[in-house]
């Protein structure tokens, strides 16, 4: 199966599932089941599957291959080379190929100069006049190439000027751009590129990131912050005729191998092995020099040999292109292209799995919860009605006193739910207060004026490190109030099992974990990237400051941006159970009580409100069987037990 084949299976699967939580959504209208909460809930779910993405990242230094592998494995039905691919450098800025529905093909290019601005790529995307649209015609070759060369384009800046941007700057070249002889420092003219083109893997999610060389890299921080470490797939490449170079080891240890949030998904390409294939060495031979080549590559970088995969991508491309099956063997790209897809499909779909397990999950649980309530209570009212058979005037009043004395009973209790429920929304208030997006934009305020005032690079570096410290201890005390809210709820659950008989399941716990991860994650990229010496002595405060706020502050408040959501979601999940079984137990007992009262009005005959209750219990029935059906329809699609909570881990995506 081909690699569009797979991704198209995906795709399918997608729409499967998409279907029959569509059909769960309508079937909760059609019956009158539905809630504001649950239905958001699943419509989160329908969103996630329509706008799934899967992200596939080319990183390694220039002249590696990286756009020629992307021409050979994504666009060699074009009959050429789409992505520029020359000796030197060819892409100098980062660049997305995406497609979204209703796009126009084309190009669009960020100037170099918004990153003097307080403002990330992330933040710009939304803002369409920032950017450079040069539209394309999709079936011309020529007008592709043209476009896309536009990643290439560089121009010339002062030294000042490089450094106020965010380029570092080195005489030697060692750790930054040499200035040429007149000073002068060639830096890219465009900060992003984003290709919206219509391809069909693209249109079925995959978005692919081809990154520049080393400098290019460490001078846009957001590519090593947030889009590698958050790619699915990260594809490494290394040339043969060069091996691991230092700059290609400092580009995996500064870039590929650190801060993954998983550690599958990596694979090394050693590219260009067709240098080996001179008419001079044996198969054997040539087999033999690869062989050790991967083990050397393996060795040098701390992975197995089965994650290095040696490719020709110039001779794959032109295989494709001339249909030549045997050369497109030797290339080896098959192989690759099978892995890409057999890594990277599957864990993607584990985790959307998981995501509408839990969703879909929680929701049919409560549906069983609150049908099975309503049938215990159908039963009860059917055994009242029966056992009034023959009864006189007297016992149906006496009837009618019990089922008011369980209502101002119940009243009661409420009164202590009420009083529950204004202590949970005054410690959600209070959880709020520290992990709110307003704490985290007070706290990097509070930062920048620290650094703004410093004089030394130690008051620098205090204020950074602090900034840390109280986001930590920020999530900490947010992980303190979640736990008191959680044991808070358990023990009102408890009381109204206890007292008035409602099956409730304990309610959800909530973990903080994974923001914790990313806040020392971050940290890490933070000491690794400016909290050393090298960096406090060569870069201007202000340029330290000002990269510090546009790539680590920017990713923290993010971190707690998603925190935020999914704590909100959280706290109105965990309330929701309890919230719908009170509805549900009020209007049973004012129902019973209607049916006493009738009986004892005379407004109705006894045997027909048996008769209408035996009808509602069947009508229940029905619905316990289609909850069933659709139960087992999601299941089935998604391959998995709705029974089964996924780690918060597992969800995390």
């Amino acid at each position: 199966m081909t690699l569009i084949d797979q991704f198209s299976e995906y795709s399918r699967w997608r729409s499967e599932v998409a279907g029959v939580v569509q059909g769960l959504r309508n079937w909760m209208d059609n019956n009158d089941l539905s809630d504001a909460q649950a239905d958001m809930r699943l419509a989160h779910v329908l969103e996630r599957l329509k706008e799934d993405k899967l992200v596939v990242a080319f990183v390694a230094e220039f002249s590696r291959g990286k756009s020629e592998l992307i021409n050979a494995i994504f666009f060699a039905q074009y009959g050429n080379r789409v992505l520029p691919s020359s000796a030197g450098r060819t892409t100098m800025c980062p660049t997305e190929l995406a497609w979204d529905n209703g796009a126009t093909p084309g190009i669009r290019l960020l100037p170099i100069e918004t990153r003097a601005r307080q403002e990330s790529v992330a933040e710009l995307r939304r803002v369409a006049s920032e950017w450079t649209l040069e539209p394309f015609d999709v079936q011309s070759a020529e007008s592709l190439q043209t476009a896309f060369k536009r990643v290439s384009e560089t121009k010339l800046v002062t030294r000042d000027e490089a450094e106020r941007l965010g380029f570092p700057v080195d005489d030697t070249g060692r750790e930054g751009t040499r200035p040429d002889a007149n000073g002068m420092i060639e830096v890219a003219c465009w900060r992003h590129a984003i290709i919206q083109f219509p391809h069909p893997l693209l249109e079925q999610g995959l978005v692919i990131v081809d990154t520049p060389g080393l400098n290019a890299i460490g001078s846009e921080p957001e590519l090593t912050l947030s889009m590698i470490p958050n790619a699915h797939a990260v594809l490494y490449l290394l040339a043969a005729d060069t091996g691991v170079t230092q700059s290609d080891l400092q580009v995996w240890e500064k870039h590929v191998n650190i801060g993954r949030k998983q550690k599958g998904g990596r694979m090394v390409v050693l590219n260009k092995i067709d240098g080996l294939w001179d008419g001079l060495r044996s198969e054997e031979q040539i087999e033999s020099e690869i062989r050790k080549q991967v083990q050397t590559v393996a060795d040098t970088l701390g992975i197995t040999t089965d994650q290095v995969y040696p490719v020709s991508a110039q001779k794959a491309l032109y295989a494709k292109v001339h249909q030549d099956s045997a050369l497109l063997e030797r290339s080896r790209i098959n192989q690759l292209e099978s892995a890409l897809s057999s890594q990277m499909l599957p864990t993607r779909q584990e985790i959307t799995r998981d995501n509408a397990l839990l969703e879909t999950g929680e929701i049919v649980r409560r549906l069983s919860e609150l049908l099975n309530a309503r049938g215990r209570s159908l039963q009860e009212q059917l055994k009242e009605m029966s056992d009034l058979r023959g009864k006189n005037q007297g016992v149906i009043e006496y009837m009618m006193r019990k089922v008011r004395a369980e209502r101002d009973e119940f009243e009661t209790g409420l009164q202590k739910y009420h009083a529950v429920r204004s202590v949970f929304t005054s410690l959600s208030n209070k959880l709020f207060s520290h992990i709110g997006v307003d704490t985290v934009r007070t706290e990097t305020r509070r930062t920048r004026a620290k650094m703004v005032d410093a004089n030394f690079s130690k008051g620098l570096r205090e204020a950074m490190l602090q900034f840390f410290g109280n986001l930590r201890s920020n999530l900490r005390k947010s992980s303190d109030e979640i736990n008191e809210i959680t044991e808070m709820l358990e023990a009102m659950y408890k009381r109204f099992a206890v007292e008035h008989g409602l099956k409730l399941a304990p309610p959800s716990s909530f973990s903080t974990v994974r923001y914790e991860r990313e806040i020392a994650r971050l940290e890490k990229a933070f000491d690794d990237q400016l909290n050393t010496m090298s960096a406090m002595i060569t870069q201007w405060k202000g340029t330290v400051t000002q990269r510090f706020f546009d790539t680590i502050a920017i990713e923290a408040r993010r971190t707690f941006e998603v925190a935020n959501r999914d704590i909100e979601q959280w706290l109105r999940a965990v309330m929701s159970p309890l919230e719908t079984q009170v509805r549900e137990y009020q209007l049973q007992l004012k129902r019973r009580l209607e049916s006493v009262k009738r009986v004892h009005e005379a407004t109705g005959t006894l045997e027909d409100r048996i008769g209408e209750l035996k009808q509602a219990d069947e009508a229940l029935a029905r619905q316990h069987h289609e909850l069933e059906r659709l139960r087992h329809s999601i299941e089935t699609a998604l391959g998995g037990s709705l029974d089964a909570i996924p780690e918060d881990d597992a969800v995390a995506a």
